[in-house]
């Protein structure tokens, strides 16, 4: 647990009215969501009405690796459902720990990906505007327009999940998170083909969208 902590950022002005929570680099072969992290946190631009909890990096170990998995050799992000791994377990905990979001950010890269895309995980019919998202994006890098993507079906860069956990057999970070702590869950994927730059102008210019 001091571990995480060591991994983990909190900001909160003085009165908060949106409480959202930011995480990456849970695979460490996707260099370019905890590279666009740090660059959010360089620039230091985030809504003034925003509590923010931040992991910049949940796989350090395979980060600096630049491996999918953990050093011990587990994808952590197939962890959530009944943790086993230190990682996780340490993850969950923490979490237990903070008070519900009002929505959930990940950030991703998908090396098969012909551009960029991203999930929308929604547990109740609150409006939302997720194209509003590839409209910023779409000018930085091409969104991917495949038919189905991991075998699911892409409406033109935006992908709706199952989300029955008695289908679930193993769960990612999302799917915990809109189980236990939100009721809005996005994943941002751009895709790892493209040059470091594009991927992470992608990833950052999504979040600044989500947030806004």
């Amino acid at each position: 647990d001091d571990e995480l902590r060591l991994l983990t950022l909190h900001r909160a002005p003085a009165e908060p009215k949106r409480r959202l929570c930011l995480s990456s680099g849970i695979h460490g072969d996707e260099p370019a969501a905890p590279l666009a992290m740090r660059q959010m946190l360089q620039e230091n631009v985030w809504p003034a009405d925003a509590e923010l909890w931040l992991c910049p990096c949940l796989n350090p170990t395979g980060f600096s690796l630049n491996t999918r998995e953990s050093t011990a050799g587990d994808d952590l992000n197939r962890d959530y459902k009944k943790p086993q791994t230190p990682e996780i377990r340490a993850h969950v905990g923490w979490l237990g720990q903070q008070p519900d979001f009002d929505f959930t950010i990940q950030l991703h890269e998908d090396w098969e990906a012909k551009g960029f895309y991203f999930y929308e995980l929604k547990m109740n019919d609150t409006p939302t505007q997720p194209r509003r998202v590839l409209d910023v994006v779409r000018p930085i890098c091409p969104i991917d327009l495949s038919p189905v993507i991991d075998g699911r079906k892409n409406d033109r860069g935006l992908i709706h999940p199952e989300l029955d956990p008695a289908v679930r057999e193993l769960w990612p970070e999302a799917f915990w998170l809109v189980m236990n702590k939100t009721r809005l869950n996005y994943t941002c994927e751009a895709p790892s083909d493209f040059p470091m730059a594009t991927r992470v102008s992608a990833l950052t210019k999504a979040v600044q969208v989500l947030l806004a």
